[in-house]
């Protein structure tokens, strides 16, 4: 990509109100590129100069800024302080301007709800106080299945301000699925909903949540939120509360004192093989990432209003609570899908939010190029798109910035992970903006690009790693889990190893071309292939199933799925629409297949591994290269190309 040129840079107003800039005035920084170099060479020096600049408040100062003693894959980052996220996103503003906005929740039918920073801290005080009613304590889990909702945002923050761990559960989720995270979390209070509505139909989440109780085989009790304001709803006596009823009851509590180190999400994500990882993040090392975040790559400060269109279920969803809320901005949120009723849905919302960042996904703007969804909508307030999830393709990206943005809205496209809490590479304003680019390395994020060998790799597609610590980085998996390690650290000694290629052009830029690994990446949502198999197999005519992701032109990647049938199956439409709906139940409509085939066999190693390798390369017509570990060459025969 060598031959794309910057298309956008800085002007002298935006360069006027950049924070980075300020932040580079105050450390006698004159270059952008200086301060990224300074900040990786010294990470010491930049995490705690951002902490003191944005006057993130450690109710007692840390004696260590990071401790390594245990390796860098075990990292301990603002040793001895106490810090509490709520009180980071919400007390100190509520205390010095409570009736500026902090949040604006609109929903499908266009009806909006707004809080103040004293209000919003309010009502986290007494969700507080019902949570702790309910049994939560300091450390213990709670789940909250909710639609993308001031009551997800309230949630979270209240878990937090008790000490709780905060396991959001994607709202899009069928019971199957919520329930393997409620059996892995084992969470104290489960929030959920009676119900809301998507594209217009109403989702019966209560319903949804009940069966994934049962499936769990337990009894959770249970806060329900008048959400749909369904008078049939189920509610089990003794076991599930209305959250009003408890709100209207509950004490106000003040946050609880929580060291850096002490746990407060804890997010589910899925690997090739297995069940769902529980990854998890902190106190400290959450807040101060993605605060930095806000504050450096989308210049968030209390003039802005900031809304990803995502949900709580994905890292995005507490990265804008927390990137927006800490640095003093309000935060947006949506509960309907962005282009219902009209595919305009989307460009509607910041007129009627009055955003000044709006975050989306390149598959979103895939669908709307393809509906030609033109912006008639009033986006003069709008000053950056922010853009993860996936790599982009060309005429989407330059359609958002000519004919969306009019050449005037930078995207800012980063990209990180879940286990990453945050970004690795970032777009930003002082570097300009190339077409698809990622800019380069996040402030204090050591990231380079290795060849097969591990040696520094450019001009060429090689491995996305990271050499040292940063603050958000995961504490590793929940309960113990060893996949940690051998996920990340494995393969060569103190190298975060990501599972993604990468490239850095001649003129610094880097750029991304997708998983490196099996996980697939459906729309921005990663989900792996073991749980797609196993929904599969667990139809009584199914007897072995691989999943793999093909690329789409909508959304980046779909799902195919080749299934072994039972000798007396019938081989029939049938069957594959039985097997589709089997997985659409358990893991939510996200997940339905594209395509399902029939075959004899499927390849495996010799310690009965499916070569989901070979499978793919033969789907698309493509050589599966090297079969000697193959128990059963012959299965390659009979998975044929999907197309042609």
């Amino acid at each position: 990509m060598d031959e794309l040129e910057v298309v956008w840079r800085a002007s002298a107003g935006e360069l006027d109100r950049s924070r980075t800039v300020d932040f580079m005035r105050v450390h006698s920084i004159d270059q952008y590129q200086e301060l990224v170099d300074r900040s990786i060479a010294n990470i010491e020096w930049f995490w705690s100069s951002a902490v003191e600049y944005l006057g993130i408040p450690f109710r007692e100062p840390f004696e260590n800024v990071l401790d390594t003693s245990a390796g860098i894959a075990q990292a301990r980052w603002f040793e001895g302080g106490i810090v509490n996220l709520s009180e980071v996103c919400v007390d100190r503003w509520a205390s010095t301007d409570p009736d500026r906005i902090a949040l604006i929740a609109e929903r499908e039918d266009g009806s909006q709800t707004t809080y103040s920073f004293g209000q919003l801290l309010e009502v986290i005080e007494r969700t507080a106080g019902a949570l702790a009613v309910a049994g939560a304590r300091k450390g213990d889990t709670v789940a909250v299945y909710l639609p993308m909702s001031a009551e997800a945002i309230i949630a979270m923050l209240a878990i937090a301000r008790i000490g709780s761990v905060f396991v959001p559960v994607f709202s899009g989720y069928g019971a199957e699925a919520v329930s393997t995270r409620l059996q892995a979390a084992q969470p104290k209070v489960l929030i959920t909903a009676d119900g809301y509505e998507r594209r217009g139909s109403l989702v019966s989440m209560k319903e949804i949540a009940d069966d994934a109780i049962d499936l769990a085989g337990g009894s959770i009790r249970t806060l329900v939120v008048r959400y749909a304001d369904r008078p049939d709803t189920p509610m089990t006596t003794d076991r599930d509360t209305w959250w009003d009823v408890a709100l209207a009851d509950a004490q106000r509590l003040a946050a609880v004192p929580t060291a850096s180190e002490d746990p407060v999400l804890l997010v589910y994500t899925s690997g090739t093989t297995g069940l769902p990882k529980g990854v998890v993040h902190v106190h400290g090392g959450l807040s101060v990432k993605l605060a930095v975040e806000g504050a450096f790559q989308f210049e968030l400060g209390p003039d802005d209003r900031v809304m990803w269109l995502t949900d709580m279920g994905w890292i995005m969803g507490p990265w804008m609570v927390v990137a927006g809320l800490a640095n003093g901005a309000s935060v947006g949120c949506f509960d309907g899908a962005p282009d219902y009723p009209s595919a305009a849905r989307t460009w509607q919302l910041v007129e009627s939010m009055d955003l000044t960042v709006l975050g989306i996904s390149p598959t979103l703007i895939r669908s709307l190029h393809s509906q030609n969804a033109e912006s008639a909508a009033d986006l003069s307030t709008l000053r950056a798109f922010g853009s993860t999830g996936e790599t982009w393709n060309p005429d989407p990206w330059w359609w958002l910035f000519e004919q969306i943005g009019s050449k005037r809205i930078p995207i800012i496209n980063m990209s990180g992970g879940t286990e990453v809490g945050a970004c690795f590479l970032s777009a930003h304003i002082l570097q300009g903006i190339k077409p698809m680019s990622l800019g380069g390395p996040g402030l204090g994020m050591a990231v380079d690009v290795f060849d097969i060998d591990g040696q520094p790799l450019r001009d060429a597609v090689g491995e996305l790693v990271c050499t040292k610590p940063w603050p958000g980085m995961t504490r590793g998996f929940w309960g113990g889990d060893d996949r940690y390690h051998a996920t990340y650290w494995d393969r060569w000694d103190d190298v975060w190893v990501h599972g993604d290629w990468a490239s850095i052009d001649k003129d610094g830029f880097w750029f991304l071309y997708g998983r490196s690994d099996d996980t697939l990446n459906v729309a921005g949502k990663r989900i792996g292939p073991a749980e797609i198999e196993s929904a599969a197999v667990a139809h009584p005519d199914v007897v072995m199933a691989a999943a793999i992701g093909i690329p789409d032109e909508i959304k980046g990647e779909v799902i195919a799925v080749f299934v072994v049938p039972s000798r007396t199956a019938r081989r029939d439409d049938a069957l594959v629409g039985e097997v589709s709906a089997a997985i659409t139940e358990r893991l939510g409509k996200p997940f339905k297949p594209r395509v399902i085939r029939f075959v004899d066999d499927l390849p495996r190693t010799r310690s009965a591994k499916i070569m989901r390798r070979v499978i793919r390369a033969r789907a698309m017509g493509e050589e599966p290269g090297d079969l000697s570990g193959l128990e059963n060459p012959d299965a390659v025969r009979g998975i044929l190309p999907l197309h042609g």
